[in-house]
């Protein structure tokens, strides 16, 4: 591909392209179904394969799916940003400054990232954009010999699919937009996370409050709250094992963006006051892997170069209103922050979604606090004829042949298949909370956790 689209004999990168071929007769195949995982900075091409085993057998019938990995991401001329401030020291600071100093000092720390991020990807900085990558797609596509193209982006995925409906919308077949991130700036996004997070905390909260038996942890929102605070205090205070507060919120992040991580979150926080032990709350794949270190380099790099970003004063003020509504922010997923330092702010923002385009399916789980239920509501205007399908008293992010509910499955599979639209937007009822996982317990020939 060319580094730059508007230079398209100029310099050129390469990127890794994967295809698992339709199992159905010739006469059902229904052309190539492109799978995007999310991010920004998911690398795609064993998606392909993962993806596929989840699928509706119909869907694995009728299509060749194709995973790629996008520009910045994987083998896809994968982003560097080094150091990245200090990003990948462990245990990094506090990342909820308290006070002016802290916070000049988070800024410095946003400043830093920019510039290892300029040093490290260097000409390819501005390039690593959204857009180029759905102009990546669309030369997939004709290297695929394929008129139009079907598509399924998750997260990311979604901004990535409406941003190829904004440039090819007579290039799309079907598209279903899972977990949608809405057609706003990425640091306005980011802020409408943060808050839906501590939503999702206190639901959280509750949770544990309905289990004492099982966590121990208190019978109240109140008493468990108070816990998760005596456990991040006591890590800022004094690291255990190189894990301090900001590596305990990455951990809180992800795991609440999935119910059926919460067991485990909460057996991390008992068994943090009760032996002093970090090993529940620490993740299995360790933080600056390279897998990780790429990952984090890309996300930003998309980020910044899809809109101009917010300023210094932006993130400033930003942060103050985040902890005017919670003391204890958690503020992971504020990655565009460090826009507002930025060698190269584009001037627009990108372009998502075409009058043009056929109708498209937006799914959305009502109470996603990664991807909130808004984003989906907002993308659909800009996708005129497209259908949300909300999944219901579900607490989750990622939803089609992602959380087994045949409501979802089905509809999205019919529409993918055979091209069946919704007349109106579908409802379909959803798991609620579930139970605590059940404890293992250890025999003589097996190691219990």
């Amino acid at each position: 591909m060319p580094l730059d689209w508007s230079r398209p004999d100029g310099p050129r990168i390469d990127l890794a392209v994967s295809r698992v071929a339709a199992s159905g007769a010739p006469a059902e195949r229904r052309g190539v179904l492109l799978v995007n995982p999310g991010g920004p900075g998911g690398p795609g091409l064993g998606y392909a394969a993962t993806k596929r085993e989840k699928l509706p057998e119909s869907v694995r019938r009728s299509f060749d799916i194709i995973g790629f990995d996008p520009r910045g991401t994987g083998h896809s001329a994968p982003a560097d940003c080094g150091a990245m401030g200090g990003l990948f020291e462990t245990p990094a600071a506090d990342p909820v400054p308290r006070g002016a100093d802290e916070e000049r000092t988070h800024q410095a720390s946003l400043r830093r990232t920019a510039e290892d991020c300029a040093a490290g990807i260097g000409p390819a900085l501005p390039h690593l954009s959204t857009t180029n990558t759905a102009r990546d797609m669309d030369a997939i596509r004709a290297a695929l010999g394929e008129r139009r193209i079907s598509f399924l982006g998750v997260s990311y995925g979604s901004y990535l699919g409406a941003a190829y409906a904004a440039l090819h919308p007579h290039r799309i077949r079907r598209m279903v937009l899972d977990s949608v991130v809405g057609p706003e700036d990425w640091h306005d996004f980011d802020r409408r996370q943060a808050v839906a997070l501590l939503d999702q905390r206190d639901t959280f909260f509750d949770w544990l409050a309905v289990h004492p038996d099982r966590f121990g942890l208190g019978s109240s929102r109140e008493e468990t709250r108070t816990a998760y605070a005596r456990t991040r205090r006591g890590l800022s205070a004094r690291p255990a094992d190189g894990f301090g507060p900001a590596e305990f919120d990455r951990a809180v992040y992800r795991a609440l963006g999935r119910t059926e991580r919460w067991t485990g979150l909460g057996d991390g926080l008992r068994d943090y006051l009760r032996h002093g032990s970090v090993t529940g709350l620490r993740p299995a794949e360790p933080f600056g892997n390279p897998a990780s270190r790429t990952y984090e380099a890309a996300n930003r790099a998309v980020k910044c170069a899809d809109g101009p970003g917010p300023t210094p004063s932006d993130v400033r003020r930003d942060l103050r209103r985040l902890k005017r509504a919670d003391p204890l922010p958690v503020l992971t997923g504020m990655e565009a922050w460090v826009c507002a330092h930025w060698a190269h702010r584009p001037a627009v923002r990108t372009p998502l979604g075409s009058a043009e385009a056929p109708p498209v399916l937006l799914v959305a789980s009502e109470h996603d606090p990664v991807t909130p239920i808004a984003g989906a509501r907002s993308m659909s205007r800009r996708l005129p004829g497209s259908r949300v399908v909300t999944l219901h008293d579900d607490y989750s992010h990622g939803v089609f042949a992602s959380r087994g509910n045949a409501c979802v499955d089905g509809t999205a599979a019919a529409y993918l298949v055979d091209g069946s639209v919704p007349s109106r937007d579908v409802h379909c009822p959803g798991p609620g909370l579930p139970a605590p996982t059940p404890v293992r317990t250890s025999t003589p020939h097996q190691h219990g956790h």
